[in-house]
């Protein structure tokens, strides 16, 4: 398989490369068809804010995939980077990678649950432009059903691995009935927003949004159907709150001890989470001794994540067994596209010189002992290629290594001297071993 791909993600380059490398889908569009044209008979381009990855069959077979690292540095007017800043992969090596990337355990954030859905949009892209072929779809297919496994049978995904969500999810088993609570998020930046945007995801009760520029607090809200607390006005709205998220960059704490003491009054004492997720911190540590005050910062939050990171990399042995298990899968299909074709030319040979011996005594027995004899020769031609037959498709299915079933078949090819199939014979298919099983029986 000549499939060859390059990669920029993580791993290989700092933030501000893969920044600098980064694709848009308008860009992804005007970039296939100069690859389409200039290298690849079809290929695939995914790109998201931790990778820019090329993948595809180039026209002339060619490992050399330097010529398309320059036309995309051109593309993208860059000069800086250098070869070591890309991965190189080829066959093999090219499907593996996919099927990593499609779990997500080559990553930043093992069992990252947004990659996936990047992998597919990036195939479709390439359908809709007509980039696509047989086998890069089957690559495809099995890419997403690795991903969809790797979900499914493993627990890779499972665990906040982000402060924002770890604090959401410590809410819950605070509150069960989080669908009755209200909740403040102080905060309209990336952290704040993200926290609002997971409370609004678990069915929260009551939203409100407080931010120091009223503008991004309004937008956060509209995005998480939520309301507007004034900044100015925080202290005395925080006992309106069952639960209360800060992340703010302020400098110096903005909600006090006794600020807190004060809502718990207001409160009568309910309880109330109070998560401090701003470095440095927003909320005064102390307001912990309060009773029914949960605090959490982002250290003991920190933990939460780095235990939930440690249970995902416990799965990735799993992942790589099922990324193991369809990558047999698909050489055994790739394999055998090799070997149908061989398979076909054995038959059609053993059969053409069936039906020129036949020729020879069609005119010299009678009807009744030419149709026993056409019949006993079909059945001898039958049981003859059997076992050639099943074995060299067994080997290409067994996901055998393709240069091993390569050699099988020009070996056969040469001991027949076999040219190409006749193009008005039928396609071969499982129905001829059946048949011919159903012969070996009898």
């Amino acid at each position: 398989m000549n499939l060859v791909g390059i990669s920029i993600n993580h791993k290989t380059s700092a933030l501000e490369l893969r920044e600098a490398l980064h694709l848009n889908r308008n860009e992804i569009v005007e970039l296939i068809p100069l690859l389409k044209e200039s290298f690849f008979s079809e290929g695939v381009v995914i790109s998201t804010c931790n990778r820019t990855e090329i993948f595809g069959f180039p026209h002339n077979y060619s490992l050399d995939i330097s010529p398309i690292i320059d036309s995309l540095l051109r593309s993208k007017l860059i000069d800086s980077i250098k070869p070591e800043n890309f991965s190189k992969f080829y066959s093999c090596g090219a499907v593996k990678h996919l099927f990593s990337v499609a779990s997500g355990i080559d990553s930043m954030i093992v069992g990252d649950s947004q990659i996936l859905g990047q992998v597919k949009e990036a195939f479709e892209i390439s359908e809709d432009l007509g980039f696509t072929g047989t086998v890069l779809r089957r690559i495809f297919d099995s890419t997403m059903r690795v991903g969809k496994r790797s979900i499914k049978e493993t627990n890779i995904g499972d665990g906040a691995v982000t402060v924002s969500y770890a604090a959401v999810q410590v809410v819950e088993k605070i509150f069960a009935n989080i669908e009755k609570k209200s909740a403040l998020v102080i905060g309209a930046g990336e952290t704040g927003e993200l926290a609002a945007v997971h409370l609004h995801d678990k069915g929260i009760g009551k939203i409100a949004i407080s931010n120091r520029t009223t503008e991004r607090a309004e937008k956060l809200a509209v995005k998480v159907h939520g309301e507007i607390v004034p900044f100015q006005s925080l202290q005395e709205r925080l006992n309106n709150f069952d639960i209360i998220i800060s992340a703010t960059s302020a400098e110096s704490l903005i909600i006090s001890f006794d600020d807190i003491k004060e809502s718990m009054k207001k409160r009568k004492d309910a309880p109330v989470v109070l998560m401090d997720i701003a470095v440095p911190r927003d909320i005064d540590p102390e307001v912990g001794k309060l009773e029914n005050v949960f605090y959490h910062d982002m250290d003991s939050l920190k933990i939460i994540v780095d235990q939930n990171l440690q249970k995902r990399r416990d799965q990735i042995p799993l992942v790589k067994k099922i990324i193991m298990e369809e990558m047999v899968g698909f050489f055994a299909w790739y394999n055998a596209l090799d070997v149908v074709p061989t398979i076909k030319l054995l038959r059609s040979f053993f059969e053409g010189i069936r039906h020129d011996e036949l020729d020879k005594i069609k005119n010299k027995v009678s009807a009744e002992d030419f149709n026993k004899i056409e019949e006993m020769t079909r059945r001898m031609i039958g049981r003859l290629l059997h076992n050639p037959t099943v074995k060299l498709r067994e080997f290409a299915e067994s996901g055998a290594n393709i240069n091993d079933v390569t050699t099988n078949t020009l070996i056969l090819k040469e001991l027949f001297n076999l040219g190409e199939a006749p193009q008005n014979g039928n396609t071969f298919n499982g129905n001829e071993i059946s048949s011919e099983d159903k012969i070996e029986k009898e």
